[in-house]
């Protein structure tokens, strides 16, 4: 079946994000800025056409990793237009978007000229709200599209069975990443969901509770490592796959685990080291946009050396 429009059905593009899962990480692409802050679309080509040759099994550009809540419509559309230019329809490219419904629509529009296959709805604009307007933000979206959607439960956003049964009758919403790490109201999610909902881990530094996330139906999931050392997600995601439990151990002590802490010292490191990680490799990412903040000298040696250690554990170098 095929849309309005001639686009893919929903349930093709589940498909499709079906098969990737079970490939390969989920590529979330850090978006380049030049040093004055104004966008490079060459840097960031060349970093996507990066991260796309080592076999991701979806691209997401312009969500939290490629701080789409710093981008204006027009960098939007330049972001998500080169990220499916550079995917050339090999794999499927998930645009992010958000704040309320209305402005969500918005970028869904940009999103949908810009050829991508669907989009992820991340958390909206501030305020808390009960579960029927998380179900109402959703399906008011919904109408205003043709791509299917993804929803992101995180901050203050967090489905209830009933509204998760609620939004996956909704025509087009296709799955949920969740990035709350409940693990008892996953397992609830999960079992209320119809056949073929999607389901991806997209938790801060996602391998570190991969095992326990894959233990409750689970196994697919977002990788930020990705963005910079697709070696050491590559052979987390093969050593996992693969029940290798001695490799996937080694790596979350030696790399993962380490990263995390360096991560947790201060707010926004979860773009901001990726980043700077990033251009440790000598791609061409610039700096991140305000209001976050680059690594201080201290936290940036201590990146470098365990990147450097991630590396060598996998047979790669800085």
């Amino acid at each position: 079946m095929v849309s309005v429009g001639g686009d893919p059905a929903p349930e093709q593009v589940a498909r499709r994000l079906r098969e990737g899962m079970a490939r390969g990480v989920l590529s979330f692409p850090l978006t380049a800025f030049r040093d004055d802050g104004s966008l490079d679309p060459d840097g960031l080509r060349a970093h996507v056409a990066g991260r796309l040759a080592t076999g991701p099994g979806a691209v997401f550009p312009a969500c939290g990793t490629g701080e789409f809540f710093s981008l204006d419509e027009d960098e939007y559309r330049t972001v998500v237009s080169v990220t499916v230019q550079e995917a050339a329809g090999h794999v499927p490219v998930v645009a992010g978007t958000g704040y309320g419904w209305a402005q969500a629509a918005r970028f869904a529009r940009i999103a949908e000229e810009a050829g991508a296959d669907a989009l992820l709805v991340l958390p909206h604009y501030l305020v808390d709200a009960p579960q029927d307007g998380l179900a109402a933000q959703l399906e008011h979206l919904a109408a205003r599209t043709r791509l299917p959607l993804i929803a992101y439960q995180r901050g203050q956003v967090a489905y209830g069975v009933e509204a998760l049964r609620r939004i996956a009758r909704v025509p087009g919403v296709i799955g949920l990443k969740d990035g709350h790490s409940d693990l008892d109201r996953l397992q609830r999610l999960t079992l209320a969901a119809p056949d073929g909902f999607l389901f991806f881990n997209g938790a801060a530094t996602a391998e570190i509770q991969a095992r326990a996330y894959a233990a409750v139906g689970v196994p697919a999931y977002s990788s930020a490592v990705h963005a910079f050392a697709p070696e050491i997600a590559g052979a987390f995601h093969t050593a996992l796959r693969d029940d290798d439990h001695g490799t996937v151990e080694k790596l979350l002590r030696v790399f993962y685990v380490p990263f995390v802490e360096l991560r947790d010292r201060a707010p926004g490191y979860a773009v901001s080291l990726v980043k700077a990680a990033a251009r440790l490799r000598g791609q061409p990412v610039g700096p991140v946009r305000a209001p976050l903040t680059e690594p201080s000298p201290a936290d940036l040696a201590g990146l470098e050396a365990l990147l450097t250690a991630g590396l060598d554990l996998v047979g790669a170098s800085l």
